[in-house]
């Protein structure tokens, strides 16, 4: 009985839900009257019944493409992309230079720093053995060969020392260990501005000023292209560019700053200015001043020192080998008085030689070349702080500056004090304060 019940069940339901499922449909109806719009070029267009398809349907025959996302060759949305692409190939290119010129100034300062101590070594050698031989000349069986044997050998040693003297091996080798610091210093800075994804067109410029700036002050080529080693005037190593003149603001050390001055609302007590506040310009300007006064002023007076007593063994050297190779030439010679002669020459040969070894040992082997480049280095690294100073106190905007407790964590940073120390320096902003009355140095570094 289940299954007829079920059976009668779909006999009864099928037929109406098909009914159902037909009546519900609405009938088709034919639009005749109506003409749809459609937008063009000349403005709002009609379209016709006899274009209608015949299932009701609309036809869109024209799509207007003026507003597409896609972006032109010739737009300057595409304009702009070509320019930070550009910007970023430039920055890479510095930083790939840099890495490559790094390396250069590292396998070069190696190589020069073992000329220095391989032609100390040699010529020592050639001014010692040569020695030996003139005091050893006189009794010797054969004199002439000896003593000619002794003159070649100083004069060979004279020679080599005026070379080296002139080239100054260890202070060439100096220049390359700072200039690989240095370049290193600035891949590490492009590198950051990369990650920062700055594409600003001035960091390009600064980046190319700064390898130029570099290329200048520490230049890879023997000769020609050396720095003089010998200079009249000893000024600060510059390894940096220089500011453009429309960068340059004048900065004196005893004029305030107009933003305070000026600008209400701003605390000069705290640092509500973009972290600047009156004590701490004031700070700066003693600290400037104090760089100025004693640390630059300190190193340039000591390089000029180390300069003189340079430049007086390097003239000595090969005076003293020279002179005794002259006086090996007169081993062996004369009438009567040959054994006289003999002595006497022999002893200057000795005596002039010995003097050659010890003049080339202290300069060389004591580095005075290198030592001056150290001294230099120094005191351009103090002036480039005083020029950092500088160029931010002159901007008279606080909020154009860089944040004022950041730039002064640097400056204690660079100087090797903690930033609370930088306020035994405001009293030296003061007029009243001469240079004779400041005793302390501002760096503690170097």
């Amino acid at each position: 009985m289940a299954a007829a019940a079920l059976q009668a069940q779909r006999l009864f339901l099928t037929p109406s839900t098909t009914s159902s499922s037909l009546t519900t449909r609405p009938p088709r109806r034919t639009r005749t009257t109506a003409a749809p719009c459609r937008a063009g070029p000349s403005g709002v267009q009609t379209t016709t019944a006899s274009s209608i398809p015949a299932d009701g349907g609309i036809k869109l025959d024209w799509i207007d493409v003026t507003t597409s996302t896609t972006t032109s060759a010739g737009s300057p949305r595409a304009a702009a992309d070509r320019s930070t692409t550009a910007v970023i190939d430039k920055l890479r290119a510095v930083a790939e230079a840099a890495a490559d010129r790094a390396e250069m100034h590292d396998i070069i300062g190696r190589q020069r720093d073992n000329w220095n101590h391989l032609l100390l070594h040699s010529t020592n050698s050639l001014t010692l053995a040569a020695s030996v031989m003139a005091a050893l000349a006189p009794a010797a069986p054969g004199t002439g060969a000896v003593a000619a044997s002794a003159g070649v050998l100083l004069a060979t040693a004279a020679v080599t020392m005026a070379a080296v003297n002139r080239i100054q091996p260890s202070q060439l080798a100096e220049e390359q260990r700072n200039a690989t610091r240095l370049w290193r210093q600035l891949e590490r800075d492009v590198r950051a501005t990369l990650e920062l994804r700055r594409d600003d067109a001035a960091d390009a410029q600064d980046a190319m000023d700064r390898v130029l700036a570099l290329d200048a002050a520490y230049p890879l080529p023997l000769l020609p292209g050396m720095l003089e080693k010998f200079p009249k005037a000893v000024e600060p190593a510059r390894w940096w560019p220089r500011r453009r003149p429309q960068q340059q603001q004048p900065a004196k050390s005893t004029t305030r700053s107009r933003s305070f001055g000026s600008r209400r609302g701003v605390s000069t007590s705290t640092g509500n200015g973009n972290g600047w506040s009156q004590e701490l310009e004031e700070e700066l300007r003693g600290l400037l001043r104090v760089l100025r006064a004693k640390d630059e002023h300190q190193y340039l007076k000591v390089g000029k020192l180390v300069l003189a007593v340079n430049r007086g063994l390097a003239v000595a050297g090969p005076a003293l080998a020279g002179t005794a190779a002259v006086a090996a030439a007169f081993i062996g010679t004369g009438g009567d008085g040959a054994a006289s002669t003999s002595a006497w020459a022999s002893g200057a040969a000795v005596a002039c030689g010995a003097l050659a070894a010890c003049v080339n040992t202290v300069e060389h082997g004591g580095q005075l070349g290198m030592l001056f480049e150290l001294l230099r280095n120094c005191a351009g690294f103090y002036r480039k702080v005083q020029e950092d100073i500088e160029a931010v106190l002159g901007e008279a905007d606080v909020e154009r500056r860089e944040n004022g407790e950041v730039f002064r964590t640097k400056v204690a940073l660079l100087l090797g004090r903690d930033a609370a120390e930088l306020r035994q320096f405001r009293r030296m902003a003061s007029a009243s304060v001469k240079d004779e009355d400041i005793k302390d140095y501002a760096g503690k570094l170097f």
